[in-house]
């Protein structure tokens, strides 16, 4: 249970036996008290879960695998065969049959509604509409293009060219300096003479009366005031940011020394220490309860097997057996072969009957129709090697002769 306190070997040298892992006192006080509890407490739970193992490994073996191969063979019997029979003997023929006469009707209703729909549509537009289209719309409506409205189009776009186009040219120039005389040189001449040199005079005054004096206020006024204003607001601003930062360090080292030390001293010295020895003891009591819930259970095996398993094994192999073989042979064995033997005899009772039946009806179809005309009976006539029309040869049969015998036709 101890592992740590054996020795370790490195290489060649062996650690004395006193050697001592650097845990504290904590941990060896606890260690043997701690994992003598956990195998108090884990001990009937592994023994409870090897038996809960146990049995439903044997249930499984010995109940649920047959109970499965028998509803399987069952379902198998039931449901499947004859579901499987239904579909081949009767759900595909009649599938076959629903499918040619679903076609044989889809064809004629594809037939009947190509007569009543499309044929008669077809007619009418290949035999109506498009020589009707064709001769009383289109050859007119080509012919009045071809013969009048292209030579009228022609002759006025001559006209187009040769007068309206000089006109409007003259036209359109006496009107563009007309209205250049009356509205665009007045305009030009306002604004060059008179706009301009106003303009120019107004913006020298606004600059030597207004620009000036608020640029010299600017410039030695407001810029030094507002140099000495970021300054002094530097200055407070880095004592604040000294302030905060000393504040900080002496809250953090406050902090750190009252909460993160006593948690850190806590958490490494007492609760890593215990829950380490925890889980190592939950595991060897597991392994240690492992060993003793196998070792009851096989001291229980024993009990039962020589309690129950040897006493029925004995009375199977001393009184069912032989009584078994004797009932196979004196009675099983008869009874399956008068059993086969009345088989046999029904079949062939069965199959003279319907001989008898089969003749019965012949002669009665030849009373009533009379024996119609026998037909000449022909020997059979095996095919020969060779024939003289034919180069391939059987290697096991004898070569044909090289004159034919048979009937020419």
């Amino acid at each position: 249970m101890d592992q740590e306190n054996q020795p370790r070997a490195y290489g060649n040298h062996q650690t004395p036996a006193h050697y001592e892992s650097g845990d504290g006192c904590l941990t060896t006080l606890i260690r043997i008290p701690v994992r003598i509890v956990v195998l108090v407490i884990v001990l009937p739970v592994r023994m409870v879960w090897d038996a809960l193992v146990a049995t439903s490994r044997a249930a499984d073996r010995m109940l649920l695998r047959p109970v499965g191969r028998a509803l399987a063979w069952l379902c198998r019997v039931l449901v499947v065969i004859p579901l499987v029979r239904l579909y081949e003997s009767v759900l595909t023929p009649l599938g076959h049959g629903l499918w040619w006469l679903a076609a044989v009707v889809g064809r004629g209703l594809r037939w009947l509604g190509a007569a009543v729909f499309v044929w008669p549509w077809v007619a009418l537009w290949r035999y109506v509409v498009v020589p009707v289209v064709r001769y009383g719309i289109v050859a007119p409506a080509v012919w009045l293009y071809a013969s009048v409205l292209t030579p009228v189009g022609h002759g006025l776009r001559r006209v187009y060219r040769a007068l309206l186009v000089p006109a409007g040219r003259g036209v359109a120039t006496a009107i563009g300096r007309l209205l250049t005389a009356l509205f665009v040189w007045p305009v030009v001449g306002v604004w060059r003479y008179v706009l301009v040199p106003l303009t120019l005079t107004l913006g020298r005054l606004a600059e030597y009366l207004i620009v000036a004096p608020l640029a010299w206020t600017y410039r030695e006024l407001l810029n030094p005031l507002g140099h000495g204003i970021a300054w002094l607001a530097g200055v407070v601003a880095r004592g604040l940011v000294a302030a905060a930062r000393g504040l900080g360090a002496a809250v953090a080292w406050l902090v750190v020394t009252v909460l993160v030390t006593p948690v850190g001293w806590i958490l490494r010295r007492v609760l890593a220490p215990v829950g380490r020895e925890i889980a190592t003891a939950i595991g060897v009591a597991w392994r240690i309860a492992g060993h003793v819930s196998r070792a009851v259970g096989r001291a229980l095996a024993r009990l039962a097997w020589h309690l129950i398993g040897a006493p029925v094994a004995w009375t199977y192999r001393t009184v069912c057996t032989p009584v078994g073989h004797f009932v196979r042979d004196m009675v099983w064995a008869p009874a399956a072969r008068a059993a086969v033997e009345a088989g046999r005899a029904a079949r062939d009772a069965l199959r003279t009957a319907r001989e008898t039946v089969r003749q019965a009806r012949r002669d009665a179809w030849r009373a009533l129709v009379g024996r119609g005309p026998v037909p000449e009976p022909r020997e059979p006539v095996a095919p020969l090697a060779r024939t003289l029309g034919s180069t391939t040869t059987v290697p096991s049969a004898a070569p044909e002769p090289e004159i034919s015998l048979r009937k020419q036709g």
